[in-house]
């Protein structure tokens, strides 16, 4: 049904990572761990393959599909985008607003509606609301809405709290909630360069009508969190495959020990009935790693 309305980010974004955990399912609550650890080479993450990677993923992230008609074969198109994120000085998340959404379209295979970058008219905007929506066909008439959060923080489970508790204030807050977040795509949907059959299913699946039947909905949420792994001296005097298979099961025992940490949120904020998918993603010194990435992306750069 929704042939013609593919993702940008293709799967070969995902051969930069090892994929240590693969859709871990959660028990009874329909909830999916991924562990996507960076490619380590001469015992350091490949930061500089990264980089690369999102200089064409940052352009379809931050432009509609609208803007990127317009701007098709354009060098400007770069600008463009760059323009509405903010400083690197001052920006602590974009950077994994951009992974979130590049691995719901490659890993997922959920294309995204809309990005909050693009209600942006100027990088100090700020846009309260989920961080994009994707949507996904589970089968033939059953769809997900799935929408964005990201967290960035020296501890996953710091991260995961703040996720979560956004997620549930984004759920049960007055204005600026989930369902004034349906409506918008509705207004968004129309200023898209898509064809009108296209419209007409995507407005289906986003405001399906029970008495026909024909199509379900449900409501999902992907979910970054990025967090920060240290290695100490000893560890990096340690050859190039024993460093990687120390480093790469250190990291999965830290995702795999906060399972019941996410079970335990679930059930804290009553959010049984809803699908997670959620993404987590190590970083060396995230603070300063995170904002030298979106530095080299802003200024078209990579000097990792």
């Amino acid at each position: 049904m929704l042939n013609e309305f593919n993702p940008y980010v293709d799967d070969n974004f995902l051969d930069l990572f090892y994929h240590e955990i693969k859709n871990f399912d959660l028990d009874g609550l329909n909830t999916k761990v991924n562990l996507h650890t960076l490619k380590i080479e001469n015992n350091a993450f490949v930061y500089s393959e990264l980089v690369d990677k999102l200089f064409d993923c940052v352009v379809t992230y931050c432009l509609s599909r609208k803007e990127l008609e317009v701007y098709k074969n354009n060098r400007g198109v770069y600008v463009k985008a760059i323009q509405k994120l903010r400083k690197w000085e001052h920006n602590d998340g974009e950077l994994g607003e951009v992974l979130l959404y590049c691995f719901l379209e490659s890993h997922l295979r959920a294309p995204k509606i809309f990005t909050k970058m693009e209600l942006k008219t100027s990088p100090n905007d700020y846009v309260k609301g989920s961080d994009g929506v994707h949507i996904l066909q589970i089968d033939h008439n059953n769809y997900q809405l799935i929408f964005g959060e990201s967290k960035l923080e020296k501890s996953l489970q710091r991260a995961l709290y703040d996720a979560f508790g956004s997620i549930n204030d984004f759920l049960n807050r007055g204005t600026n909630n989930i369902h004034d977040e349906i409506k918008l795509l509705n207004t968004h949907l129309e200023r898209e360069s898509i064809s009108p059959n296209l419209y007409e299913i995507l407005k289906k699946i986003i405001f399906p009508s029970a008495r026909e039947e024909e199509i379900f909905k449900d409501n999902a949420f992907g979910i970054f969190v990025g967090f920060e792994v240290s290695f100490d001296e000893e560890s990096r005097k340690l050859s190039n495959s024993e460093f990687r298979k120390l480093i790469r099961s250190k990291i999965k025992a830290e995702v795999e020990s906060q399972y019941s940490y996410i079970q335990k949120k679930i059930k804290e904020y009553n959010l049984h009935g809803i699908s997670f998918y959620v993404y987590a993603f190590p970083f060396v010194e995230i603070s300063d790693t995170r904002k030298r990435i979106i530095k080299n992306l802003m200024e078209a750069n990579n000097d990792f």
